[in-house]
């Protein structure tokens, strides 16, 4: 029973470290309301928890209805030192940002609240297409 439970936990383990070596980091921003029209849908309303996707990930709209599971990683500044809250967020890509962007992904403030205090304005983050 013994031999079960440890193969159990290093396969547990393997996928962790797997899953954990698949996301990428990069940074990320925000932006405000109103969210429509949006370069993906138009006019179709896709709620809050929604991002636009820079250069690195957009792909020619490739990115569009992606969903990427962020996380917080640290400051890109000194105004705020420690601006994560220990949880993730999964948003849907649903438009572009447009060359110039600060961040890898721009989250919508409600998603960047989330993860981060927004005062930080832009943040490092580890991302996962879920």
């Amino acid at each position: 029973m013994g031999v079960i439970i440890r193969d159990l936990i290093m396969v547990t383990m393997a996928m962790c470290l797997i899953s954990v070596a698949n996301a990428a980091q990069g940074t990320a921003t925000f932006y405000t309301p109103p969210y429509v029209p949006s370069s993906c849908y138009g006019y179709q309303n896709n709620g809050v928890m929604i991002a636009a996707a820079s250069d690195a990930i957009w792909g020619n709209r490739a990115a569009c209805g992606r969903m990427y599971r962020v996380r917080c990683t640290g400051p890109t500044n000194q105004g705020v030192p420690q601006p994560c809250k220990s949880t993730s967020v999964v948003v849907k890509i649903v438009d572009y940002c447009p060359p110039g962007c600060q961040g890898t992904i721009d989250l919508s403030k409600e998603a960047f609240s989330v993860i981060a205090n927004p005062d930080a304005g832009k943040i490092k983050i580890e991302y996962t297409q879920v």
